[in-house]
């Protein structure tokens, strides 16, 4: 079995699925999946261990330390040669990465394009991931990673106006609705306000590009995805379908570096 893990900001996303040499499975078929905080990391072990994995491949941008927890639990499971550590490449399972330093492009950046455009190929893409920070990247339709843009998340956004003003009140994200662009409420307004800007965003990237599609992942997304204009599917864990993507072109002979 191919375990895929997809590290972020505040929590860790997994999947096992077929292992990709076998060519048994569609990208995003998995045969579980779940997710954990930091926190919670130990859990993971025994989730994890009845599942025969016979592989791995890992997308970290959660920094060195959780680096080095993610490995000392994989290494029990499976000889280090076995553990692909993902990172950004000029070119992988047919994406060309555009960005100006292939390497300085996030590890989940990259490895949501390259689910997106295994999902919904031959069409010109915006790929928004609404976490912890927000990202909004741009694919053509001919297969290459144009660029994009960070912007705090949803729950960033919240927080900061809490912190940093004197009346305003803490609202949490999971509070979020579509609202009125125009609230009779203080909290309807802050709501309206940061979910406006995480879409706008979206939006002015979708014209920019002249994007046939946006696909929109995250935590936030159903919140999020609720006030575009731009057609979009909503897809859960882009970064693990873009894991399974890599690995399985790299089992059909069409990785590049």
């Amino acid at each position: 079995m191919l375990l895929l893990v997809d590290a972020g900001n505040t929590r860790i996303k997994w999947a096992v699925a077929d292992d990709a040499a076998e060519n048994r499975a569609d990208i995003g078929n998995w045969r579980a999946h779940g997710a954990v905080l930091h926190a919670e990391l130990k859990r993971l072990q025994p989730a994890w261990a009845s599942h025969g994995i016979s592989r791995a491949i890992v997308s970290n941008v959660a920094g060195a330390a959780m680096h080095a927890e993610l490995d000392a639990l994989l290494s029990a499971l499976l000889p280090a040669p076995r553990v692909e550590w993902f990172g950004s490449a000029p070119e992988r399972a047919g994406l060309r990465n555009r960005y100006r330093n292939p390497g300085q492009l996030g590890a989940d950046r990259f490895a949501a394009a390259l689910g997106a455009r295994a999902l919904f190929p031959g069409r010109a893409l915006v790929v928004a991931t609404c976490g912890t920070a927000t990202t909004v990247d741009a694919v053509s339709a001919d297969g290459a990673f144009l660029g994009g843009m960070i912007l705090p998340g949803l729950g960033l956004m919240l927080g900061s106006l809490a912190r940093n003003t004197a009346q305003l009140p803490q609202v949490a994200p999971q509070d979020a609705t579509a609202a009125s662009p125009f609230a009779d409420n203080t909290q309807d307004a802050i709501l309206s306000g940061c979910l406006m800007a995480q879409a706008g965003a979206i939006e002015r990237a979708c014209a920019a590009h002249g994007a046939a599609l946006c696909i929109v992942s995250g935590g936030a997304a159903a919140h999020v995805a609720s006030l575009l204009v731009a057609p979009y599917r909503l897809v859960d864990n882009i970064v693990l379908a873009g894991l399974h993507a890599a690995a399985r072109a790299d089992d059909q002979g069409t990785r590049t570096c």
